[in-house]
């Protein structure tokens, strides 16, 4: 009898402290990749509230999203990104809205695709954040980063999804292993 009285008080106070308030909060981790590697192309957590780290965009708002039907013949014809470019001001404008940014000026951000049309990324809002020029490396040279692996692409050194995995899982790290930059 004594055991029941002890759990029940025991119970008691859990859902006491729960309904109070004055347990923290429990952080349940969201998956930004599958078990191979690839990240949940185009699954945000969140629309509001997002927060870069500087280089990259928040996985939380920004996971990257590809087209799935993209191929390597197709990325590495010329001309291939501005056939599928599509980006009007107002998503624009949302992507600013969601990373809390209200004003700028002209070259402080580019709303930027996190995985580049050039290696299949789409146009998705997951897959686009107000990514700053400074400090560096910033959006200039994460665009070096996205020509290199674009002709790593093409030149067969490269599959199109290894290129796709590695600017969306650290492009920083393609940037510092660049042969030249």
């Amino acid at each position: 009898m004594n055991k029941q009285i002890s759990t029940i008080i025991l119970v008691l106070m859990i859902a006491s402290l729960l309904l109070s308030g004055c347990l923290p909060p429990v952080a349940i981790p969201t998956p930004t990749s599958t078990a191979g590697g690839a990240p949940q192309w185009g699954h945000p957590t969140k629309t509001s509230g997002c927060v870069a780290d500087g280089k990259n965009p928040d996985k939380a708002c920004t996971p990257g999203d590809i087209i799935p039907s993209a191929t390597k013949d197709q990325i590495c014809k010329p001309g291939y990104s501005q056939t599928v470019r599509n980006v009007p001001d107002s998503e624009k404008n949302q992507v600013y809205e969601e990373y809390g940014i209200s004003s700028h000026t002209p070259g402080q951000y580019e709303v930027d695709h996190f995985v580049s049309l050039e290696l299949g990324g789409s146009n998705d809002i997951s897959n686009l954040w107000p990514e700053a020029a400074n400090p560096k490396p910033g959006f200039h040279e994460k665009d070096k980063v996205e020509n290199y692996l674009h002709a790593q692409v093409c030149s067969g050194a490269l599959t199109l999804q290894e290129a796709q995995i590695k600017i969306a899982t650290n492009w920083l790290e393609v940037y510092n292993s660049m042969p030249s930059k």
